[in-house]
């Protein structure tokens, strides 16, 4: 059987929060092997973000951290000391790349930067996927993936009409960042192979959220046009948005659960076989239905016609009329849905690790299949520092007594 596709491939994952490791685990998915340097003096704020497993705390329970770290080994060194930037920057020479998501400018201060390292080993490819970049007049602002969302254009698009610009619900600038980070390192690689040649990315986390919004962008460029906040609506579908149906039909925790499906009508010929499913044949020839420009003027009519039948049933069983008549409608998924779906299971989406302080925890996979090089999940997320002796001893030769020196000077925390 064939390998992964990046087996062989090393990694020096100097990443923490949420976008570089984020992008890591994709490299680690794909048969890298992705050393994460850690360290207690400076611990990741992944380690110590909810969910805690089974609600105690400690670094190595967290549910963020332990999802996006999976397969991947953890060093510990206090890159304070010289001892443990030697360390470092032996362990790069032995890898293939080097990636941080640091503020600019901080790997350059620890004597990481790309320059030096090229000298080192002039094929490696650094990456450094900064809030701003590494040029510019805002290189050195703070930056974190609440923050990139607005600055993107995308919050000025979410909201109701007569509202202020709102969040899209999380950090959406993270894993968008690291997706496009793992991208380029993937296409930097190729290069390698084909010229030899290493060389330094230089990702911006705001510019790649900013990909993501071209048509409002061009919109403006264009016509001097900013799009309106409008909810869930599009202006090109009716019915478009989540509308209300029954209650969970089991309480949790006591309380009441509202469930919700989402529905997409794309035409009118979509428009069509919707109102057949929902028994309401005759608004496909009623003129203040029959077009997409006479639902768009009717919007608030047609919304309170379908949330009259969403209303009367349970998601799961909206959803399903409404796939059978070939019309797209899908549940708004709570996290018990995703876990006990049969799909996803059946494709094994889902994976299960034994973690050596947690036990045997569920994680989300990886989301797509390789014919040819089948993909697996390697490990569970590492302790904090679970490898740092077996990498010092067997990738970076040094001895057992070197090792108990740097951890006797502080250089292993």
């Amino acid at each position: 059987m064939n390998k992964p596709p990046l087996t062989g491939i090393r990694v020096a994952d100097f990443t923490w929060v949420w976008a570089g490791p984020y992008c890591t685990m994709q490299l680690a998915h794909m048969g890298a092997d992705v050393i994460r340097v850690e360290s207690q003096t400076r611990m990741c704020v992944s380690r110590l973000t909810l969910p805690w497993a089974g609600g105690k705390t400690g670094p190595n329970r967290s549910g963020y951290f332990n999802q996006y770290n999976q397969g991947k080994r953890s060093i510990a060194l206090n890159l304070k000391l010289e001892s443990a930037r030697e360390a470092a920057r032996r362990l790069a020479s032995k890898c293939d790349v080097v990636i941080n998501n640091f503020a600019a400018g901080v790997m350059d201060r620890l004597g990481l930067g790309y320059a030096d390292l090229a000298r080192i080993k002039p094929d490696i490819i650094g990456v450094s996927l900064t809030g701003y970049g590494d040029s510019g007049p805002l290189r050195d602002y703070v930056a974190y993936g609440p923050a990139q969302v607005p600055l993107s254009g995308m919050s000025a698009l979410t909201g109701y009409r007569g509202w202020p610009p709102m969040h899209v619900g999380f950090s959406y600038g993270d894993p968008n960042a690291g997706t496009h980070a793992a991208f380029a390192i993937i296409a930097a690689l190729y290069h390698r192979e084909r010229t030899g040649e290493g060389q330094y990315l230089d990702m911006s986390q705001w510019e790649s959220t900013m990909a993501l919004m071209g048509e409002a962008m061009l919109d403006w460029t264009m016509n001097q046009h900013q799009p309106e906040r409008d909810g869930s609506r599009d202006p090109s579908m009716a019915p478009h948005g989540v509308f209300r149906c029954r209650d969970m039909p089991e309480p949790i925790a006591g309380s009441a659960v509202d469930m919700w499906v989402a529905i997409a009508v794309a035409g009118d010929d979509e428009f069509a076989r919707f109102s057949q499913a929902v028994g309401r044949a005759e608004l496909a020839r009623d003129d203040r239905f029959a077009t997409l420009a006479a639902r768009k003027k009717n919007e608030d009519e047609l919304e309170a016609i379908v949330t009259q039948w969403t209303s009367q049933r349970l998601a799961a069983d909206a959803a399903e009329i409404l796939q059978n008549a070939g019309v797209t409608a899908a549940v708004c998924a709570t996290g018990r849905d995703l876990d006990e779906d049969p799909h996803l299971n059946e494709r094994g989406f889902f994976v299960e690790h034994d973690h050596l302080e947690i036990g045997r925890v569920r994680h989300a996979g990886i989301p797509f299949r390789m014919s040819e090089t089948p993909l697996a999940i390697k490990s569970p997320a590492p302790l904090l520092g679970q490898h740092t002796d077996e990498v010092l001893r067997d990738l970076l030769g040094y001895s057992a007594g070197e090792i108990e020196n740097l951890r006797a000077e502080g250089a292993l925390k």
